[in-house]
């Protein structure tokens, strides 16, 4: 953990001895009263956390001086054909990690329908996996998680700032290339296929939502991986 990160309603609470956050400020950054340890309020301010107690029971008591703002969100959102629900937990860690703005899980026509039955939406997975890769990046906001059942549904939605680039990562007779994109200061949307790809219909119907297919290069690659490629490509635009 690169941050101590507390929900707001946990301020002034101690840390239960078996709290992952106190086993690590205690057994792994061997902590002690009186030590300060980077801390943040989920959704909120970044500052100093200090160590005033370890009470009988093994709890800890903190302080928190928080003034610092929360890390700029990248203008990106994001929308990925539901990967393999392994995939899902490591797609989201990341893209928190690089701090987009929104991600999108879209059902496909290709994509296998049983991924979108993943547990991690409804069992706290998720929200935990967007967590991870915040507390990596020392960070305190989490991407805004959607789920759309189908691509068309998404376009129909338009979740997006108006005015933003629309691009759709896809190798099959694209416009151009990523590595190329111009230069730009607003919103990008990144619409990225399941395993398979995208759908001749689908592929229709980003055209005509204005999105521009770009190519990530010749080789197929895994779903997170393209996902961190277009969005890291998308920033140094």
């Amino acid at each position: 953990m690169n941050l101590i990160l507390f929900e707001e309603y946990e301020c002034g609470l101690p840390l239960p001895k078996r709290d992952p956050r106190a086993v690590h400020l205690l057994k792994v950054l061997h902590k002690t009263v009186g030590d300060y340890f980077d801390a943040g309020v989920l959704g909120g301010q970044r500052g100093l956390g200090r160590i005033e107690r370890v009470n009988s029971d093994g709890s800890i008591e903190v302080s928190l001086d928080l003034r610092e703002e929360p890390l700029p969100r990248l203008l990106i959102r994001l929308a990925v054909g539901f990967p393999r629900p392994i995939q899902v937990r490591r797609l989201l860690r990341d893209m928190a990690n690089m701090g987009v703005e929104a991600i999108d899980l879209v059902g496909t026509e290709l994509g296998e329908k049983s991924y979108r039955d993943t547990t991690l939406l409804t069992d706290g997975g998720a929200r935990e996996a967007l967590i991870e890769g915040a507390v990596q990046a020392r960070d305190t906001l989490l991407p805004v998680l959607a789920v759309y059942p189908s691509l068309g549904a998404w376009l129909a939605a338009r979740p997006w700032h108006s005015g933003a680039l629309l691009i759709a990562a896809d190798n099959v007779r694209p416009a151009g290339i990523f590595s190329r994109l111009a230069s730009e200061t607003r919103a990008v949307v990144i619409a990225v296929g399941s395993e398979r790809g995208w759908s001749e219909q689908e592929r229709e119907q980003l055209e005509s939502a204005g999105f521009t297919r770009l190519s990530l290069g010749k080789r197929a690659l895994r779903t997170e991986t393209a996902c961190v490629a277009a969005v890291a490509l998308a920033a140094q635009g």
